[in-house]
């Protein structure tokens, strides 16, 4: 294949085992005289690279390197990027409408006597099937298997009609039911860093559809969640166009206390960045403060962009980025390539103050970042943890528009005995989940859970029966670390067994209460809560029932649990009474820096990663005995769940001689008010 060398940029770079490789130089782009890339942001040259490398004089033109070589921290944002990503990520609910619009093509394409195999994602395609788990059994060592069953007795359908999907297509590829969470399997797998293709290297990126893509920015790739007809169309080897953004420069100062958790600082983060309005907007993060931060904590904070309202929240390549991913497994030399292109590309290493020409820069000192907790409506509105009890206590009885629940006050202490004997009031904690991409990623808070549960069980603690308790990690890594550093046996005796492998809690698969409870709390018009690991909570999100949501670090989700209620001050207050009668503090039972470090190594260990990523389309045995058909071009079965897209009907080569048909009085199908969210009018779950 023959590549342009346009400015002189297709050069060699060496690799540090030796040998070299061939790449788009942004610093021979620079030497060119096209603009002054190096001062521009670390994210903005990364889509530079991938519009100067798929310039074609169509497509992609060379004014269009030459808009986004000359951007501007300020300035109108008129001009359109084509960027052309190096791969797609699909989880399951988003990925079968594509996979059926790829099958469909195929059918148009056999029915005009053309190859099937014409019709073929040009680019890598991964669909993960994590959203279709729910929390039915918990709280006993049988709850993954039984969910599972479940899972696949109610999906055989769709898992009959991805396995076709996987020999059909060439380039489309599913992790099945059963390994992870779409975005930590991304970061713990899927990503590889670079890609080679026709000799040629460059920088992983990629779109997803689902929001929580921006997660892989924590190791500086460049990608984030976009719509189907996007996602398709990156598929197909088409740009994905967007506006050239602003990019607010954050500047991390100092370090995190002893005792504070990543989810305290993303928590902190959504709520400032929420406050500074950078929707539509690139944020980066800068600083020494930044550069302190291991890999999965730069994750936390990268995957809550949509909480935020950023495009992406982009960490850029250092030195614990290699290490990230020689701990999960990466090879040798996919680690040598990964390293010697980024210093080549002079794209090595957290920036320092001053050094990057920023839109805005805002700064954050990691030393003053509080326990903290979020909710009840929204993940932005933070709440430092001393006053949950006291913020709950006045949004009780204030009204909707402040955000409250419009109770009378004196309600509050009212208690009421369900059907089934349990008694339950408003503040009560009814789900306790350790759940979601955001920090089921983070060994560090998973850790931290495992040895708080440990003290716990220790001082004869327990979790009350009818509190629906789950623990669902992101990958199947999580249960063998815990395992092997001995703390799974001390959250099952919490209740927190593993539950699943998905998307649970956090989008609303938390499965049903017991029906006395649901009973209970809508004959009595109770104000419940949940409180879970998660990135979500919008009323009715978790629950229909449950009408205060609490995101929360995973060692306070097993706090909460315990206490059984939000109402209760954790500074002055004992998370409940020990086997002796003696009350417990939550300061006896949180974990030091040093026990967490100590646990570490486990949750680090590259052959364990490699172990269970080794083998997918075998890990599952219920996968394996899903049946997909064969063949080239899709049989459509009778069905009323996947059915063939009319779009492609009567489809000919040749455009009708009339043109598109006018589209003459359209009406808005909706207008809503702030904070509705596609949960409220998704199809994809309750409505």
């Amino acid at each position: 294949m023959t590549h342009h060398n346009l400015f002189g940029t297709f050069q060699s770079y060496p690799l540090g085992a030796g040998g070299s490789g061939r790449y788009y130089s942004l610093p021979a782009l620079e030497a060119a005289g096209v603009g002054r890339i190096s001062r521009l942001p670390v994210s903005i040259r990364l889509v530079l690279e991938s519009v100067l490398r798929n310039c074609d004089g169509k497509k992609v033109t060379e004014e269009h390197v030459r808009q986004l070589a000359a951007w501007k921290p300020v300035a109108e944002r008129v001009d359109e990027i084509p960027f052309v990503v190096a791969r797609v990520v699909l989880q399951d609910f988003t990925g079968v409408p594509l996979l059926a619009d790829l099958a469909a093509m195929r059918n148009v394409a056999h029915d005009l006597k053309r190859d099937p195999k014409t019709i073929e994602p040009l680019v890598p395609v991964d669909l993960v099937v994590d959203h279709s788990v729910m929390i039915d059994h918990y709280g006993s060592k049988d709850a993954l298997d039984l969910n599972m069953k479940l899972e696949f007795q109610r999906n055989a359908e769709r898992y009959q009609f991805m396995k076709w999907g996987m020999q059909a297509f060439d380039t489309f590829k599913v992790v099945p039911p059963g390994i992870g969470i779409v975005h930590q399997v991304n970061l713990e797998y899927l990503a590889r860093g670079v890609h080679v293709k026709d000799g040629v290297t460059y920088p992983d990126t990629l779109v997803g559809t689902d929001s929580h893509t921006t997660m892989i920015n924590g190791i500086g790739v460049v990608g984030w969640g976009v719509g189907g007809i996007e996602a398709e169309a990156g598929m197909l080897g088409q740009p994905v166009y967007f506006l050239t953004p602003d990019v607010v420069g954050v500047e991390l100062k100092g370090r995190l206390a002893e005792g504070i958790t990543a989810t305290d600082l993303v928590l902190t983060v959504t709520q400032m960045l929420r406050k500074e309005k950078v929707v539509g907007k690139f944020v980066e993060f800068f600083g020494e403060g930044t550069a302190s931060l291991a890999v999965p904590d730069r994750a936390t904070i990268a995957n809550m962009a949509p909480e935020y309202g950023a495009t992406m929240g982009f960490f850029p390549v250092d030195r614990s980025t290699v290490d990230y991913l020689r701990a999960t497994g990466r090879t040798a030399e996919e680690i040598d390539r990964f390293e010697s292109y980024f210093k080549a590309q002079k794209l090595w290493g957290v920036p320092r103050a001053g050094e990057i020409d920023y839109t805005k820069v805002l700064t954050l000192d990691l030393s003053t970042i509080k326990p903290s907790l979020a909710g009840p409506k929204r993940p932005q509105d933070r709440i430092e943890m001393p006053k949950l009890k006291s913020t709950f206590t006045e949004l009780y009885s204030k009204p909707v528009a402040e955000n409250g629940f419009a109770k009378k006050p004196g309600d509050l202490a009212q208690r009421v005995r369900t059907a089934d004997g349990d008694e339950i009031g408003s503040g009560d904690v009814l789900i306790a989940a350790i759940t979601s991409c955001t920090n089921t990623s983070n060994p560090g808070v998973l850790l931290a859970a495992g040895l708080l549960a440990r003290k716990a069980v220790e001082r004869g603690l327990k979790v009350k029966p009818h509190i629906k308790t789950s623990l669902a990690p992101g990958s199947r890594v999580v249960t063998d670390y815990l395992t092997k550093a001995g703390l799974l046996p001390y959250l099952a005796k919490l209740g927190f067994d593993v539950a699943a492998y998905g998307c649970t809690t956090c989008i609303g698969n938390a499965g049903d209460l017991k029906p006395a409870i649901n009973d209970a709390i809508v004959a009595n018009d109770l104000v419940c809560a949940a409180v879970l690991s998660g990135n979500r909570n919008f009323e009715a999100r978790i629950h229909p029932n449950l009408k205060a949501n609490f995101l929360a670090s995973p060692p306070l989700v097993v706090a909460y649990a315990i206490a059984g209620t939000v109402l209760r001050d954790f500074t002055t207050e004992p998370v409940g009474h020990g086997a002796d009668g003696k009350p417990v503090m939550l300061a006896e039972l949180w974990p030091s820096s040093q026990e967490i470090a100590a646990a570490m190594p486990y949750a680090m260990d590259p052959a364990s990663f490699r172990t269970l990523y080794g083998d997918l389309a075998n890990a599952n045995p219920l996968w394996k005995g899903i049946r997909g058909a064969v063949g080239q071009v899709y049989d459509w079965p009778r069905s009323t769940y996947i059915a063939r897209p009319p779009f492609f009907d009567g489809f000919s080569l040749k455009p009708a001689a009339h043109g598109a048909d006018a589209i003459r009085g359209a009406r808005a199908l909706g207008i809503f008010g702030d904070s509705v969210t596609t949960d409220h009018i998704s199809p994809a779950g309750s409505i």
